[in-house]
């Protein structure tokens, strides 16, 4: 699952309205870093996913129901990577006003991190929907994303930026290497104003049997992340989200847990199905 998020990140960023409280501590706000090169290639697995959404904590604010669901899938486009990801979420106030959000999430990623299209639609209680659309390219010295929605802008890239997929790749390779935390700069188009700061914590990393009811994952070894998202800008030392899982080797994800800020939820796997590519590339 990517990230951004979509995991990769991608989850709590279509949903949030404030600032978030996260789930680990940044000793300083250093310079990006790159996952460590060592290591082979990380062979991620089309398939598709859904997750049910439960509340796990109220801790203030507002809020005090949540549930809803998340779709997730990812094919193998012969040069690139096709994902999509659709969120339906459903909170109720303690006035007991209702808001139904839902988040559809889309991009075809270059599997050598030079190119990648995106599309996020957010829209809440059928209010007009936003849209965030564009394109981005990466280089080794750069890059720049070229929005076409919400505005036509340019936002350049730093050296070393990830796109979701390769941010996905990256976390499993230091895992593997025994890596504990490392920070790379990932773009997700989930956000006009270019790329986001992560900062990655590896807690372990289990070899197989996992526990699993799917026994394609339970063949995989497996380890728990937790990922901070930071704006660049910022100077706040805490998180604008953060959200945590079960990663398995083969770039699928389990026990999920999102930080909304005033509550936390947790995602449980429903349905895990693999995806066989259609042509042989």
């Amino acid at each position: 699952m990517t990230w951004w998020p979509l995991l990769r990140g991608i989850v709590a960023r279509a949903v949030v309205a404030g600032p978030m409280l996260g789930l680990v501590v940044v000793p300083a706000r250093a310079a990006p870093a790159m996952a460590p090169a060592a290591g082979g290639a990380v062979a991620l697995a089309p398939h598709r996913a859904v997750y049910d959404l439960t509340l796990a904590a109220v801790t203030g604010g507002d809020t005090v129901s949540a549930s809803g669901t998340m779709t997730y899938g990812v094919t193998d486009a012969c040069a690139s990577w096709s994902t999509q990801q659709q969120l339906r979420l459903q909170t109720v106030s303690r006035s007991g006003a209702v808001t139904d959000m839902e988040s559809d999430y889309a991009t075809l990623e270059a599997k050598d991190g030079h190119h990648l299209v995106f599309r996020t639609v957010q829209t809440s209680n059928d209010q007009s929907p936003s849209r965030i659309m564009g394109e981005a390219t990466m280089t080794p010295s750069g890059g720049e994303v070229r929005y076409t929605q919400p505005s036509v802008h340019t936002v350049p890239l730093p050296a070393g930026t990830l796109f979701p997929m390769a941010h996905t790749a990256a976390i499993i390779r230091a895992a593997q290497d025994g890596e504990q935390a490392f920070s790379p700069m990932l773009f997700d188009g989930t956000g006009d104003n270019g790329a986001q700061y992560t900062y990655v914590m590896l807690l372990g990393w289990i070899q197989p049997p996992s526990a699993s009811p799917y026994p394609v994952l339970a063949r995989q070894p497996s380890g728990r992340v937790h990922v901070a998202f930071y704006t660049p800008a910022s100077h706040d030392m805490r998180p604008d989200y953060a959200i945590g899982m079960r990663y398995f080797a083969n770039g699928v994800s389990d026990r999920l847990d999102m930080d909304f800020g005033d509550f936390r939820m947790q995602g449980t796997l429903r349905s895990f199905t693999p995806v066989t590519a259609a042509r042989r590339c």
